[in-house]
């Protein structure tokens, strides 16, 4: 194993080296002991045939030569163009469905073998040539025997082997950088690679992604805003999905979509609208939302409908992470940076002595500046680089649990900038999280809260009974602190119910045990 990694990184570098990326590394302030190996080592054999290309082209091809892990990376960086020359970003764009295919021949082998039996056994036609390639998986066209068209998606052969070990290697920088810097320890990257890996394990298995269509289709049953194709059962495995064939206009093919009228202020508002429904209303959202997995209808153009594919990568959240999400984006939508700020410290994400008034100040400083502004004219990038200034003053650590959620909105901020550069990011979300504020709260919702925990007393009385059927020895004291301590409990579940908090468990559970206190003999 340990060969295989180091035959790996010397693969890493020889990569590197050959399409010159070192000139770029080697152009940065490096300390004198790192500078010095561009004249100790012998570099120059390794560019023997290799022309002088341009930079976005010679990352693309380095990415592509180095696998599914850096392809991944150049798929998400090709969504900021806001950070990116165009060139550049154009280049990286290409990663996301035209990466080279492999072969028709194991394409068909891995099929038939996953199916068990000849393809024509199967499929009336199946298209040797895929439509698209990515860096997992290709897919190829095909029709059933009843007549029905459909994509076939096929697992690229041995990717185990190269994933592991470029993840091997991640792990080894993380480690390094958390060693070297307290910013990097504020990232947590161990973290952050720990939960990558499992993502892109997660990808490997097309059940796992066709039972991700399958809710995010039912989530979204005759939506106007996003369709998911059907899936077909009977013929997927775990490294074969067979799905329904949809057709649509890329959502980056500007010409096409402007050629069919395409209403594109309408579908970049709606784009908003389809994030915050799967992350607030469903709390289970499409995380791999890059130009190659998003297509659109051409069916009503003056009503844009989104068409999803390609649901490896899912995320959802906790109802703690919606509730704290919700406050706070509103609180920036409101302005109100105190609230903001008292929020982060509430959640830990700062140091409970972080004084308010002086991160409120920090974050207004930071956020004020974008508002009331179309997204073509907000530097994110500048955006981000500031927050980050502000994150290594009140050791504000990022949080692993939401780096999918994080990614998404990336993908999504880069979607709407090229679909309608003036569309207002803030007044489209600010009324969404607003309505769904209010039915979170409203009497409705809460009596159904209370509900559920209505149905949990049955079991939490048989667990008092059993306590109060035991035998019982107070010592010296001992009704005093069940005084204290029921007192105590009551306080807590009157202060839980007057909040309204999210989850009402606590408070149900605080108001039984503290007149259980209070009333046992």
């Amino acid at each position: 194993m340990r060969l295989l990694a180091v035959r790996r990184l010397f693969t890493i570098l020889r990569v590197i080296i050959r399409y010159r990326l070192d000139d770029y590394l080697f152009a940065l302030n490096l300390p004198w002991y790192l500078a010095i190996w561009q004249r100790l080592l012998p570099w120059r054999w390794l560019r023997k045939e290799q022309p002088n290309r341009p930079a976005g082209e010679a990352i693309r091809l380095a990415l592509e030569e180095l696998g599914p892990v850096f392809i991944k990376f150049g798929q998400i960086l090709s969504t900021r163009r806001d950070l990116l020359p165009p060139d550049m970003a154009d280049e990286l764009a290409r990663l996301q469905d035209r990466v080279p295919p492999f072969s028709p021949t194991e394409a068909r082998t891995r099929i038939e073998s996953e199916l068990g039996g000849p393809i024509e056994q199967h499929f009336a036609w199946f298209d040797e040539q895929p439509l698209a390639s990515a860096s997992i998986a290709q897919v190829h066209g095909a029709r059933l025997k009843t007549g029905e068209e459909v994509v076939v998606k096929v697992i690229r052969p041995n990717l185990r082997p190269i994933i592991r070990q470029d993840i091997a290697w991640l792990f080894l920088l993380a480690r390094f950088a958390e060693s070297l810097s307290a910013d990097a320890r504020r990232l947590r990257p161990i973290e952050v690679v720990s939960d990558y890996e499992k993502t892109i394990y997660d990808e490997l298995d097309l059940l796992r992604e066709a039972a991700n269509a399958s809710q995010l289709g039912r989530n979204f049953a005759d939506s106007p805003l996003m369709y998911v194709p059907k899936i077909h059962w009977p013929l997927c495995r775990e490294k074969v999905l067979v799905m329904e064939r949809v057709y649509g206009i890329a959502v980056t093919d500007m010409p096409a979509l402007i050629d069919q009228r395409t209403d594109l202020k309408l579908l970049a508002e709606r784009g908003v609208e389809t994030f915050f429904t799967q992350v607030f209303r469903d709390s289970f959202f499409h995380a791999d939302m890059h130009p190659g997995n998003i297509f659109i209808s051409t069916k009503t153009p003056w009503n844009p409908q989104y068409i999803a594919i390609d649901c490896g990568i899912v995320g959802s959240l906790t109802n703690e992470d919606q509730d704290y999400l919700a406050r706070n984006l509103l609180a920036f939508f409101q302005r109100d940076y105190r609230k903001v700020a008292q929020l982060h410290i509430d959640s830990g994400w700062v140091p409970a002595s972080t004084r308010v008034n002086e991160l409120e100040a920090a974050i207004r400083t930071v956020c004020e500046p974008i508002f009331e502004k179309p997204l073509k004219d907000i530097s994110f990038g500048m955006l981000l680089l500031r927050l980050f200034q502000t994150a290594r003053r009140f050791n504000m650590e990022v949080q692993p649990q939401l780096v999918l959620l994080q990614k998404t909105l990336l993908n999504i901020e880069g979607l709407g900038r090229q679909l309608y550069p003036d569309l207002d990011l803030w007044s489209t979300a600010k009324p969404y999280l607003e309505r769904w504020m209010r039915q979170r709260y409203s009497p409705k919702q809460i009596a159904g809260q209370l509900q559920q925990q209505i149905e949990k007393l049955p079991h939490l009385a048989s667990t008092l009974q059993q306590r109060l059927d035991a035998p019982k020895q107070t010592a010296p004291g001992k009704r005093r602190s069940d005084w204290l301590l029921g007192g105590g409990l009551l306080l807590l579940a009157l202060h839980q119910g007057a909040t309204l908090h999210t989850d009402t468990w606590p408070a149900t559970l605080a108001l039984v045990a503290g007149i259980y206190l209070l009333a046992r003999k």
